[in-house]
């Protein structure tokens, strides 16, 4: 299995924290976000990373081996050379299309995500491609949220199945099933068709978020939505989001 971290965006909305640095290099107890994910990814049994690097690229690339030699694993590191005028459907196709040469189960996780490492472990364990989604946290306009159809459980309520009506920020939230967190599997076996969804959310609109692939996918394919059940998490946007993920990371490592 690899582990797939997207880290090409600018993270503008933290300036001047991102000012020069990526946000998965901006440190929480003097760890980058981008080693603490790997590492919750070494957890979950994974020794293989591809991460996806655009805005100052030349920082990540020069620390990436490091962490390697550090944790005994291998980390190869994929340019999107439009970071600027893209969005996260091309950073994944880059790293997929990729993966797609030799087909392998795969975890995407945005590079911006601090989870409980829980988190990683669940959708690692999937049979199926899986997305993790938040079934506990308060919705709001800013969520990115899904409708499922036909929605179905497993006996302890841990993971659902069912087709994808919707997705998106602009769901009405009562209807809403949950939040999906931006941690999410491909097995292998669904790389050629999520490759080929990617490819045409890309020709409609290269803005678009890579998210939008599973809409279509769960028409053709089993997908295993992995509920979080109170697990924390928080993607990193803002100051505000910042400063919840530190609070989170001390909740976490006390």
């Amino acid at each position: 299995m690899i582990g797939v971290i997207l880290a090409a965006g600018m993270g503008t909305r933290l300036m001047p924290l991102t000012k020069e640095i990526p946000k998965a290099l901006l440190k929480i107890n003097e760890t980058t976000l981008l080693e603490r994910m790997i590492r919750n990814c070494i957890d979950a049994g994974i020794s293989k990373f591809i991460v996806i690097v655009g805005y100052n690229k030349d920082k990540v690339i020069d620390l990436c081996p490091k962490i390697a030699e550090k944790y005994d694993i291998e980390i190869e590191c994929i340019e999107n050379d439009k970071y600027e005028v893209t969005n996260t459907s091309v950073s994944t196709y880059l790293a997929s299309k990729y993966i797609e040469e030799n087909p392998e189960d795969f975890i995407l996780v945005n590079g911006d995500n601090v989870v409980d490492p829980e988190i990683i472990s669940r959708i690692a364990e999937c049979e199926n491609t899986g997305m993790i989604i938040d079934n506990y946290k308060d919705l709001n306009e800013e969520s990115f949220k899904l409708i499922i159809d036909n929605e179905t459980f497993n006996e302890d309520k841990s993971i659902s199945n069912g087709e994808i009506h919707s997705i998106g920020k602009g769901l009405d939230i009562p209807s809403s099933s949950g939040e999906f967190i931006g941690v999410s599997k491909v097995i292998s076996e669904d790389i050629k068709d999520f490759n080929q969804i990617l490819s045409g959310l890309i020709d409609e609109d290269p803005q678009n978020y890579y998210d939008f692939a599973y809409k279509d996918l769960s028409r053709i394919k089993t997908i295993d939505f992995v509920l979080t059940n109170g697990l924390k998490w928080t993607e990193i946007d803002d100051h505000t989001d910042w400063e919840n993920a530190q609070k989170l990371i001390g909740e976490l490592e006390n």
